[in-house]
């Protein structure tokens, strides 16, 4: 049976859409594999990790018919990957076998059981639906998804929150030591939600929404059950569990009535620091920021008495502040912000830093100083 035949670059798209959440070795071998469902000439490719699971389909030609077996994701993507964009490839099905051919290149791949394939449980009690354009919830994953935690006992953390109320949609992203906040107003109210998304899911949604330069306008549609959500957009279904357990109040940590405010380009800011942190020392990564009326000064240094120093024409005249900070938090923050300039809120060397943009009213970043 010929299950497909298609352009290479319509087959890859499909399988690339599904396999950002395949893990190359699992305990279960099957999960390495993606599902193919054929009904016709539409296929339906479908991943899974247990936790999450991606779902997409294309029309890519082939028999009559109907077929469903699993194929290892990683082997086809590299295989289709080599073959050139416009050459038409056939897929096609005997026994516990598929054969791949492209051209005078014949490639041979072992199946597992579609029925073994263990697709996640899906909730019966969704929430209502309510949408937002892709790019609004890309850019706002954007501005804080740097902040999460990776591994951290407090599980909580090991994601994002994720809280829509009214006609406002706000991300918040902490790993204890900053936090970052951003918020996007909606054109329609949005039911009261607040859940955690996990890491993987937050990474692999980076990956899949569109922007403004390939279509960002398209809603993405989102559903909230007890612990998973729903994403429906581009031609694609995705499912998650949720992350369980109390986030922290975050409107606790935001820095309130800072009255030392510089205002300065971004990436002014950002080259200096990212110059400076050449020098730092590999295990804490400090630099220095001595703020003085009129100059913003940067220094670093390390354990061989190397030193960096770096110094900004600002417009300040309040009083002189000499503070610390891990330089991985300042640069991750001003390298996904998107705006020109930046609002560096502070009160002394001993309090937590508050970024914000100008342009952008409803995104904030708190960093806590450390010891140099």
């Amino acid at each position: 049976m010929i299950v497909l035949k298609a352009p290479q670059e319509k087959l890859l798209a499909a399988l690339q859409a599904v396999a950002g959440i395949v893990e190359r070795r699992h305990t279960l071998p099957i999960l390495a594999n993606v599902l193919l469902r054929k009904t016709g000439e539409t296929i339906e490719f479908t991943t899974s990790d247990l936790e999450i699971q991606v779902r997409t389909s294309a029309s890519l030609g082939g028999d009559a018919g109907s077929l469903s077996t699993t194929v290892g994701a990683r082997k086809m993507i590299d295989i289709l990957r080599t073959l050139p964009g416009d050459q038409v490839v056939s897929l096609s099905a005997s026994g516990a076998k598929l054969t791949l051919q492209g051209g005078k290149s014949r490639f041979t791949l072992q199946t597992l059981p579609a029925e073994d394939f263990p697709l996640v449980n899906e909730a019966v009690d969704f929430g209502p639906v309510f949408s937002v354009p892709q790019k609004t919830l890309k850019t706002l994953i954007d501005q804080v998804h740097f902040s999460m935690a990776v591994h951290d006992i407090r599980y909580y953390l090991n994601g994002i929150l994720f809280v829509a109320e009214g006609k406002t949609l706000t991300l918040v992203a902490t790993d204890g030591s900053r936090l970052a906040l951003a918020q996007a107003q909606l054109e329609n109210d949005i039911p009261k939600q607040e859940v955690i998304l996990p890491r993987k899911t937050v990474l692999e949604l980076m990956r899949l929404l569109k922007d403004d330069k390939d279509g960002g306008d398209e809603a993405i549609e989102m559903r909230f059950a007890g612990n998973q959500a729903k994403f429906s957009f581009s031609g694609m279904e995705f499912v998650t569990k949720l992350v369980e357990g109390k986030y922290p109040d975050y409107n606790r940590v935001i820095p309130k009535n800072h009255k030392n405010i510089i205002t300065l380009g971004r990436q002014p800011l950002l080259a200096s620091l990212q110059r400076a942190a050449i020098l730092t020392s590999e295990k804490f990564k400090g630099v220095r920021l001595n703020i003085e009326p009129g100059a913003l000064k940067i220094a670093s240094s390390n354990a061989e008495q190397e030193e960096a120093k770096e110094e900004l024409e600002i417009d300040y005249d309040g009083p002189a502040i000499e503070v610390g900070f891990n330089v991985t938090y300042l640069m991750d923050a001003l390298a996904n912000i998107g705006h020109e300039m930046v609002r560096l809120e502070m009160h002394d060397g001993s309090s937590a830093a508050l970024i914000t943009v100008p342009e952008q009213e409803g995104f904030k970043y708190v960093v806590m100083p450390m010891r140099i």
